[in-house]
């Protein structure tokens, strides 16, 4: 029988030639905060982002209300719950602000217009946007859109955005630094589908600025 050559393995090979059916290998949860045309605040959960410097990079579904609103209004707050706020992340994760409920959308989720009280969350007010911050999220970045990128044939966009303004609870700041202490900070993070905390550390990089601060030394 002949045998595709991407098939075979070695002895001490035992990896497998899979197709996932989506890729969230372990990424941090968002909570986006936007401006409705109306002035309201939407709040959606965003599982595609990261960061370089002093910008955060997002991947939103084109026909997502988060995208609709930051391509006419361009601020937002990107808001990163803790491990403990996931059923509340979840709460959202079925809902959309958009109204009517795009067609492609309709057998999956459904409109709600106070995705805040939907999550059993409350706003914040944001000092450098207009959009609300999440008050139980540790972690809020202040940001506006510097560009937008439609990718996939159409079906998303990715949002490159500056952070103008980090908020962070007094808890989880090294103390006497401008530093996130790591030992006490940790990101809810999705792993295909399921909510995850970080484990704890095995070590640290040598560029760490906490480690020579001191961080976690309790």
């Amino acid at each position: 029988m002949k045998t595709d050559k991407h098939e075979q393995h070695t002895a001490d090979d035992r990896h497998l030639v899979i197709r996932p059916s989506i890729l969230y290998f372990g990424t941090p949860v968002v909570l986006v905060t936007s401006e409705n045309e109306d002035g309201s605040c939407n709040l959606a959960p965003i599982s595609s982002a990261w960061a370089l410097g002093q910008h955060v990079v997002l991947g939103l579904g084109s026909e997502s209300q988060t995208a609709r609103n930051l391509s006419a209004r361009p601020e937002l707050v990107i808001n990163l719950p803790s491990p403990e706020l996931w059923e509340s992340v979840e709460r959202l994760a079925p809902l959309t602000g958009a109204d009517p409920v795009p067609m492609s959308k309709r057998e999956v989720y459904r409109y709600e217009g106070d995705k805040f009280s939907a999550a059993g969350l409350r706003p914040q007010d944001a000092q450098e946007v207009r959009p609300a911050r999440v008050a139980e999220c540790p972690l809020q970045l202040e940001a506006t859109v510097t560009a937008m990128t439609a990718g996939g044939a159409g079906l998303f966009f990715t949002v490159e955005c500056e952070v103008l303004r980090v908020h962070a609870d007094e808890h989880i700041v090294v103390p006497g630094t401008q530093h996130i202490d790591p030992a006490v900070w940790s990101p809810l993070i999705y792993n295909f589908r399921h909510y995850h905390g970080l484990a704890p550390e095995v070590g640290h990089g040598f560029r760490s600025e906490t480690a020579r601060a001191g961080a976690g030394a309790r």
